[in-house]
């Protein structure tokens, strides 16, 4: 069992284990049973060599976990309780700790139970009406919101942050038991190294009061708060079998103001202000806009040097953008599986300033109108290496294509093909990009795991 997720270990471990038989655990309180594949599993480290966050220390979590710090959790409280006792402070308690969720979790749970809504969170002097009819460009231009209003609407920001995002701390592993959902909220990972994050389905981590960026790009757009999981200033971070999505309340589905989508989602996985050694695997994407940012601003400053991810064996089913999008950053992007189509699929990889992305050996299934030349964005970078890609367009044939040739060959300025490194922290050989749909569909995302 020490090797679950690579190659054809993962077919043998995940097709051929054993039902799990389910036993009393020491790690828990009695009252809760655990099998000893979910003991095993939430006491695992991230393998050697597994992609940059088995770099430095390595990435071991809470495996180090006591009895009384690994706990089976139901709910917000006891997921806020089991981090630590106090959300405030969670961030900082660096104790081992190992943590299972059972069920959904739900991060506008109240506490007493009940659940709360967005007028529950809402600073008295806010109402989205009355935001809509100050800040119209008509009527106010295209000028940053203040005042008042847009004052209210940082204190329901607040009220909302304090509610929904959950902090953790360092030398942590939340593992999910089948069928685990964290429901509207988010994980936040800041200055909290060596966590691990697995098998959990993550839900709908809307923005209440999103915030209208009258200047961002040619006509404005809505800019929304939370990531459904958030690293920052932390390192060795190990996210692996989870499953990212919107639920049943889709961008799409938004109303559009001021002429732009009203977005209420942020990003599923973001690595930003400094973090770095952070590995991402076999999870699924699916049916998102904004995905994966690995740097959070075009300032020189503190983050170059770091940003180093390594994405492998996850499936983007169905999204839009930043798969992912990079500034600064090495990133090691191979034998991921992306099925992308749509009138509103903008970009897969996103090279940004100072970037450094290492792409091989991915697959790529595309709608028919979609052009590969459109895979690639340039957002201020120079250079990417990008090799082994396979296409299958519409109902095509799969085939080999260039994706850097092709890019170059329909845009002004060309993209180099070196970005200046070349990765070395990969557990196992590299598959065949032909071979990665049949082994990612089936093994990527929560519920895969033998748990």
């Amino acid at each position: 069992m020490r090797r679950i997720l690579g190659g054809a270990t993962v077919i043998a471990v995940l097709l051929g284990a054993a039902p799990a038989v389910a036993v009393a655990s020491p790690d828990v309180p009695s009252a809760d049973r655990l099998s000893w594949t979910a003991r095993h599993l939430g006491r695992q480290a991230l393998p050697a060599r597994d992609g940059w966050a088995a770099d430095g220390p390595g990435t071991t979590g809470g495996s180090a976990a006591t009895p009384q710090r690994s706990r089976v959790v139901h709910n917000r409280a006891e997921l806020v309780a089991a981090l630590g006792g106090d959300n405030a402070s969670n961030a900082t308690d660096a104790t081992p700790k190992l943590i299972y969720v059972d069920g959904t979790i739900d991060g506008f749970e109240g506490p007493d139970g009940t659940t709360l809504d967005c007028a529950d969170l809402a600073d008295p002097g806010y109402r989205l009406d009355a935001y809509l009819a100050a800040y119209d460009p008509a009527v106010w231009g295209r000028v940053t919101p203040s005042g008042p209003l847009e004052e209210a609407r940082v204190r329901s920001v607040a009220n909302q942050t304090r509610q929904t995002q959950i902090n953790v701390g360092p030398n942590t592993t939340i593992v999910g038991l089948r069928g685990a959902r964290l429901t509207g909220l988010t994980l936040m990972i800041d200055r909290a190294s060596n966590v691990i994050v697995r098998n959990l389905t993550l839900v709908d981590a809307r923005d209440c009061f999103p915030a209208w960026s009258p200047t961002d790009g040619e006509a404005g757009n809505w800019n929304s708060q939370y990531d459904q999981i958030s690293v920052r200033r932390s390192e060795n971070v190990w996210v692996d079998h989870n499953t990212f999505t919107d639920g049943d309340n889709p961008d799409s589905a938004q109303p559009v103001y001021f002429g732009r989508p009203y977005q209420v989602h942020d990003g599923s996985l973001d690595v930003t202000h400094t973090a770095s050694l952070v590995t991402a695997s076999w999870n699924r994407f699916s049916g998102r806009d904004k995905l994966l940012l690995i740097g959070s601003s075009n300032t020189v400053g503190p983050d170059v040097g770091r940003l180093r991810v390594t994405l492998h064996h996850n499936l983007f089913d169905g999204v839009l953008q930043r798969l992912p999008r990079v500034r600064f950053g090495q990133v090691d992007v191979y034998n991921n599986h992306y099925r992308l189509g749509g009138d509103d699929f903008q970009y897969a990889l996103g090279v940004g300033v100072q970037s450094a992305i290492y792409a091989q050996n991915n697959f790529f299934a595309l709608d028919a109108p979609v052009d590969p030349a459109d895979l690639l964005y340039d957002w201020g970078g120079t250079a990417l290496t990008e090799r082994g890609s396979w296409v299958r367009q519409g109902g095509g044939v799969a085939r080999p294509v260039d994706l850097l040739a092709a890019y170059n060959a329909a845009h002004d300025p060309d993209l180099a093909g070196d970005a200046g490194w070349t990765p070395t922290l990969r557990r196992d050989p590299v598959l065949p990009a032909p071979l990665v749909p049949v082994l990612v569909g089936p093994l990527a995302g929560a519920d895969r795991l033998p748990i």
